[in-house]
């Protein structure tokens, strides 16, 4: 199996553990210091990523990671794609379509998750609208 094939297989059970709220796969396939730049900027640590679903905070109905393309640079790679989801935190809608960058790593035979940047997918931002 080839490192695209290999990544893919990572993404889809990444999905699948998102979907469930499962920690403890969601821990076994990243690194102990990975990282999640989210949406809008914010910074989670490995623990608070995997905290995001303790007590039902976070609910995840729908995940789909599409379109990914993968680059491989060693043992490292880089992988993006779009990343879109029907999702509530603690009751609020955080449903969105995302530009999604996985960076991985390969340790002992095995990629896993080092890092992930979720950029949206939508009209530019006011500041960059109309002109001077």
């Amino acid at each position: 199996m080839g490192t695209t094939e290999e990544i893919t297989d990572l993404g889809k059970r990444w999905v699948a553990a998102e979907t469930a709220g499962d920690t403890t796969t969601l821990a076994g396939m990243t690194t102990g210091d990975f990282t999640l730049v989210g949406p809008l900027g914010f910074v989670l640590n490995r623990d608070q990523w995997l905290q995001r679903y303790e007590g039902g905070g976070l609910v995840t109905r729908r995940l789909d990671w599409r379109d990914v393309e993968v680059r491989e640079h060693g043992d490292s790679a880089i992988a993006v794609g779009v990343h879109e989801q029907e999702a509530t935190h603690r009751g609020n809608a955080v449903d969105g379509q995302f530009r999604s960058t996985h960076v991985l790593v390969r340790e002992d035979g095995r990629w896993l998750l080092a890092g992930m940047h979720l950029s949206p997918i939508g009209a530019p931002p006011a500041f960059a609208r109309g002109g001077a």
